[in-house]
């Protein structure tokens, strides 16, 4: 019995390993954060950033499929305030390595399947690895540009321990929901994706706070090629 079930299990993973699908991904990301305890963005402006990477189907079936993959991607949010000609621009900019696990809905558009609509849902979770933060300062007629590297501290994602924690640091860890769905035409796939997420960005900041101020909102436009 036991040979047997290695034997269909093996025979399962070779399977899919078959129908697998690998392609590169690329596109625009319009980042914000929210800034209300409601969760609201209002008193930001809309990133625009990037994403990039590379993903895979697992081929589980022509209606269901799971997929995963690994993007480097942007996040953040801008903000100005203006009086007549003066202003003050800020714009937060951090770059994220993040890994997706979407369950996948196809409905086929044609009779083998190879092209579909489709809607994907799941978890994502990521670790911040770089970013820049810039302000830009217009006062009296007099301008001024500073640009500063975006720090991370070292927490551990298992535990609410913040180590490094401090006013000025990001969390490493950031963790949050995918939902979206597109159009597979077989050679090329159109994408369209919400991340909502999940962790308060502030190092200082637990997650199991009462409100949805300080969280990432990111929403994505992408291209797939398959390889």
């Amino acid at each position: 019995m036991k040979k047997l079930t290695t034997v269909l299990l093996v025979s399962l993973l070779a399977t899919i390993t078959t129908k697998a699908q690998t392609y590169v991904q690329a596109g625009l990301n319009l980042a914000n954060i929210t800034s209300t305890n409601n969760g609201q963005t209002q008193d930001n402006k809309w990133l625009p950033t990037f994403n990039v990477g590379i993903m895979s189907r697992f081929g589980i079936s022509k209606t269901f499929d799971l997929e995963s993959g690994l993007l480097f991607t942007g996040k953040g949010a801008k903000a100005e305030a203006t009086s007549g000609s003066d202003y003050v621009k800020v714009k937060f900019n951090p770059l994220y390595i993040e890994l997706p696990l979407n369950a996948v809905v196809k409905i086929p558009l044609t009779a083998n399947a190879k092209q579909n609509i489709f809607f994907h849902a799941g978890p994502y979770v990521a670790v911040g690895v770089a970013g820049k933060s810039t302000t830009d300062v217009s006062l009296a007629g007099v301008t001024s540009h500073t640009s500063s590297a975006i720090k991370f501290n070292n927490d551990d994602p298992t535990t609410s321990q913040q180590e490094g924690a401090a006013y000025d640091r990001l969390k490493r860890f950031d963790y949050g929901i995918n939902l979206g769905g597109g159009f597979d035409f077989g050679k090329l796939l159109l994408r369209a994706n919400y991340g909502f997420g999940l962790a308060k960005i502030n190092s200082t900041q637990t997650n199991n706070s009462s409100n949805d101020k300080n969280k990432f909102r990111t929403f994505s436009i992408s291209v797939g090629i398959p390889l």
